[in-house]
């Protein structure tokens, strides 16, 4: 009888299992906000901008060449990085679409 008292005694004082995972189940929620959705969303703006392509459009490869497009394909982009220097590149290269040379960023 006395066991058992001071087992239960010892377990009181302890908080219930499912708190243990209480900062794991926390940890995990930081890193999803803080570094997956960014990415995820970051993801999805890529993807509309190569979607959006357009001939004449100015373009940097993930190579970090820039050039204007002259045709689009389905998987592929034909680029002109100087005059009469044609190259094609893989669609999903394109790392970024500038904006046309007449417009000035909006903090300036």
């Amino acid at each position: 009888m006395l066991s058992t008292l001071s087992a239960a005694a010892a377990n009181a004082g302890q908080p219930p299992a499912w708190m243990s995972f209480l900062p794991l189940v926390a940890m995990g929620f930081i890193f999803w906000f803080l570094i997956l959705r960014p990415q995820m969303r970051q993801q999805k703006e890529h993807k509309a901008k190569i979607g959006a392509l357009k001939k004449n459009d100015m373009v940097v490869t993930a190579g970090g060449l820039i050039g204007k497009v002259l045709k689009i394909d389905d998987h592929y982009v034909e680029l002109e990085l100087a005059p009469n220097v044609k190259v094609k590149a893989v669609r999903s290269t394109i790392g970024d679409v500038l904006p046309p040379a007449g417009t000035a960023p909006a903090n300036d």
